[in-house]
């Protein structure tokens, strides 16, 4: 069983709250591609992918489920990896909620984003 299949449900767990831009299969196949990065933990995964700005590159941590406390423990890796991509941020996109647990880490509020569908 590879990673990937093994993070499955917490994958498809995440993506009921992604507004139905992606399925499991697209994350398969960016991760596959390297689009984006899988980082696992024995009770839960994160989804990144690089986001190149004109003037600035971010690691975008795309998705992310399990264990609160598994989750925490990868930002040190998934910081220095992106370090050393040139990247120079870590942004998040998620329910509210993230906000009062990713405070302690460093992470402040700059955008919201709200939908509507057309």
């Amino acid at each position: 069983m590879t990673e990937l299949e093994r993070c499955r449900p917490w994958i498809e767990a995440a993506l009921e709250y992604s507004g139905g831009t992606h399925l499991y299969q697209d994350i398969v196949d960016a991760v596959t591609e390297g689009r984006m990065q899988l980082w696992p933990a024995p009770r839960g995964c994160a989804v990144t992918e690089i986001v190149l700005y004109p003037r600035k590159k971010v690691l975008h941590v795309f998705l992310a489920a399990g264990e609160m406390d598994q989750l925490f423990d990868g930002i040190d890796d998934a910081t220095k990896w992106a370090k050393g991509q040139g990247c120079t941020a870590l942004t998040l996109a998620g329910r509210l909620g993230w906000q009062r647990v990713l405070r302690p880490l460093g992470f402040v509020p700059t955008l919201v984003t709200m939908e509507r569908n057309i």
